[in-house]
């Protein structure tokens, strides 16, 4: 995983609307989890999702490591103790946003309430567009993205389509002491906007495809 000062990356970041914001390239793209120690132990151990994880629910991904860092605390909140950075396949991830269901009525992509309701009911994948957070979880006018996993994207997700797993929590713990005040010593994950390669797949998740 590579990383840059946040003071650096932060003036070149959007400051509204909805962007992924993420760490990628040519073939994967990096998204971030929080557990307790029992299933991140074994995830980096086995590099795969297995013992204590729950296939039988939904799972939340997120591209966005600020985003992550808020969800959980900077590693501080219970069973949340573990960061995970999780190296995806691109083609699945777009993938991911191909085949997203808002989890809010969307008026542009459903006609009715029911439809939207019998779309969230059988999709395996949901996107959520949330406040994105600075380091001291201030929230900002800029979206963050998070997809929620279940079924065979979720077994796919956790068996098949990573190409690796890190425990990042020795990472976060020492950046923590940075995330107040002005941010000067703080370094994150180094982030630019993704988009994705096909237009369906940015459609799907309400941004603009990559450009040829």
């Amino acid at each position: 995983m590579r990383i840059q000062r946040y003071l650096e990356q932060e003036r070149t970041w959007p400051q509204s609307d909805r962007h992924i914001l993420a760490q990628y390239d040519a073939e994967s793209i990096y998204v971030y989890q929080a557990y307790r120690p029992s299933i991140a132990h074994y995830a980096v151990g086995h590099q795969r999702f297995g013992g204590d994880f729950s296939f039988s629910r939904m799972s939340w991904i997120k591209p966005n490591f600020l985003w992550m860092m808020f969800r959980s605390g900077w590693a501080t909140k219970e069973g949340q103790e573990h960061i995970l950075a999780i190296r995806l396949k691109r083609s699945f991830f777009d993938e991911i946003l191909r085949r997203v269901v808002p989890s809010t009525f969307d008026p542009n992509r459903f006609n009715f309430h029911e439809e939207w309701e019998d779309a969230v009911a059988s999709s395996e994948v949901r996107l959520q567009w949330d406040p994105d957070h600075d380091p001291a979880g201030k929230p900002l006018e800029r979206r963050a993205v998070q997809l929620g996993l279940r079924g065979s994207m979720l077994r796919r997700y956790g068996e098949q389509e990573l190409l690796s797993i890190e425990d990042i929590t020795k990472f976060v713990s020492d950046q923590r002491q940075h995330a107040t005040g002005g941010f000067f010593g703080l370094q994150t994950s180094e982030e630019t906007i993704y988009r994705p390669l096909d237009d369906v797949a940015a459609a799907s998740a309400g941004i603009k495809a990559m450009p040829f």
